[in-house]
């Protein structure tokens, strides 16, 4: 009985484990996506900086065209996670519902990382000087 109770045990702890490397993996991900449109855009955000548009603009740009994919992967994950999540928690022998909170907190923090990756790479793409990133190609 011991055994099969540390077989679940380790089972769920490399399950976690791989979650959590997955989770890792699809942050840095989406942090070098964006690293990646922002350098392959820097010409366009040196001439928007010549004729004169604010960082917030730059910024704004930036992040409309990853909010706009974000929240189609949410509409198309949030059901198909709810879905798999309640199959899941069938298994076991206690039965839990999952709460609508979780729902509402998964895709809210991957907004926030994602804008927070946005921000971060669209404002050092905004404040360097506009003539080297014109003068580069």
């Amino acid at each position: 009985m011991f055994r099969t109770y540390l077989k679940i045990a380790l089972r769920t702890f490399w399950r976690n484990r791989l979650l959590t490397t997955i989770n890792g993996l699809a942050c840095a991900g989406t942090f070098g996506l964006v690293s990646l449109v922002a350098r392959q855009r820097t010409k366009e955000i040196g001439v928007r900086k010549v004729l004169g548009a604010s960082v917030v603009s730059i910024t704004l740009m930036l992040s409309s065209d990853f909010l706009k994919s974000i929240v189609l992967a949410i509409l198309i994950a949030t059901p198909i996670g709810w879905w798999l999540g309640g199959k899941m928690l069938n298994y076991f022998a206690y039965h839990t519902d999952i709460q609508w909170w979780y729902v509402v907190v998964a895709p809210l923090l991957a907004i926030g990382i994602a804008l927070g990756s946005v921000v971060f790479q669209a404002s050092r793409a905004a404040l360097m000087n506009p003539v080297k990133s014109l003068r580069s190609e």
